[in-house]
């Protein structure tokens, strides 16, 4: 039993004035991995239930379809190349290999006597589309290590992967349950997100490794995917017949306490600059005099606090402009003079005469 392929459009066109039977593809969406053919006559759709493929009928092929023809549970034909077939019982396996090679037939003979199915002669359609969509999600943060944060850090990642199969022999006999006629990706893809999730973590921890800051990793998609392509291809190749074609990252959190640390860190960062501190201690105080009205003390009390606090931050911003001077190599800036209601010229804090603080 197999196929001879029907060249010309006249076969095609032909069809429509015979009671021949034709086998299309039944519904296939963006997420469909297989379906079964149908039967049409003169424009009817049947499913019918006498699970026979008869000899002269014609199978249709669509672009990026690969069609398999089963019986009794082991595939007797196949082709890659969109068409019209013609079903023939006394011919051998044509085997129309197409874009992928012999690699194509070298899988046939591997798995052609594989698998057992209630059905006894059927077409079924694989999708050899990019699988797109598919949806992941860390249920438990991943750790990584950041150098600059010098910390273990915890993240949270959530986005789409898409697959594209590339050995359908391969995966139809051992990804898809030999008791479907129809099958979206996700019907079988619990096992496969459990392994994607792990290749995932293995990546991310590979990125921390390598010395990628955590706030990049977003934005690392692409690598990302080579990443996970270098860690499940092989296996998923061999086993199961399918790659990770791209891996889009949605979105990348932190845990509270991993956001709390980058926060400190990132406060530490700006305030070790002198004129960013200055100007926060600047602002601090422009906030405290602003609320020293509704100090439940009085408002002198509050003013008397403002100014405690002015006094200790005037002294701690002259010691970050002498910190910065000594840094850059300069000279401290001579202090400013100021004249006593005792008339004595002085420049500390107290006059020396009559030891009243400065005005």
């Amino acid at each position: 039993m197999g196929i001879i392929k029907a060249i010309g459009e006249a076969v095609a066109k032909g069809l429509a004035d015979q009671w021949l039977e034709v086998i299309e593809p039944d519904r296939m969406g963006d997420q469909t991995v297989m379906t079964a053919g149908i039967r049409t006559r003169k424009g009817q759709n049947t499913k019918g239930t006498d699970n026979t493929v008869s000899n002269g009928s014609i199978i249709h092929v669509y672009d990026n379809q690969f069609m398999m023809l089963v019986d009794g549970g082991k595939v007797v034909d196949y082709t890659a190349e969109p068409g019209y077939y013609k079903v023939d019982q006394s011919s051998l396996p044509s085997l129309f290999n197409g874009q992928f090679g012999e690699t194509l037939a070298e899988a046939f003979n591997r798995i052609r006597y594989g698998g057992e199915t209630p059905y006894a002669q059927k077409v079924f359609y694989i999708n050899l589309q990019e699988i797109k969509g598919i949806k992941f999600g860390t249920r438990n943060p991943v750790n990584y290590f950041d150098n600059f944060y010098n910390a273990e850090l915890f993240l949270r990642a959530h986005g789409t992967y898409s697959i594209k199969i590339v050995n359908p022999l391969q995966f139809y006999a051992e990804a898809v349950p030999r008791d479907k006629e129809h099958v979206e990706i996700g019907e079988i893809n619990e096992q496969y997100l459990s392994e994607f999730m792990e290749a995932l973590q293995s990546a991310i921890n590979r990125m921390s490794a390598e010395g990628v800051r955590i706030s990049h990793v977003s934005g690392k998609a692409a690598e990302l995917g080579k990443y996970m392509a270098s860690v499940l291809d092989e296996d998923w190749n061999k086993m199961r017949g399918m790659e990770i074609q791209a891996v889009g990252i949605a979105g990348i959190s932190y845990t509270e306490d991993s956001q709390k640390l980058i926060n400190t860190r990132n406060e530490g960062a700006m305030l070790s600059d002198p004129s960013v501190a200055q100007g926060y201690m600047v602002k601090q105080l422009s906030e405290g005099v602003r609320n020293a009205g509704s100090n439940e003390a009085g408002a002198m009390q509050g003013f008397m606090g403002v100014g405690l606090g002015a006094s200790a931050m005037g002294t701690m911003m002259s010691g970050f402009s002498q910190m910065a001077q000594s840094f850059g190599g300069g000279k401290p800036a001579p202090a400013r003079e100021w004249t006593c209601v005792c008339g004595t010229v002085n420049t500390g804090k107290f006059c020396s005469e009559c030891g009243k603080p400065r005005q």
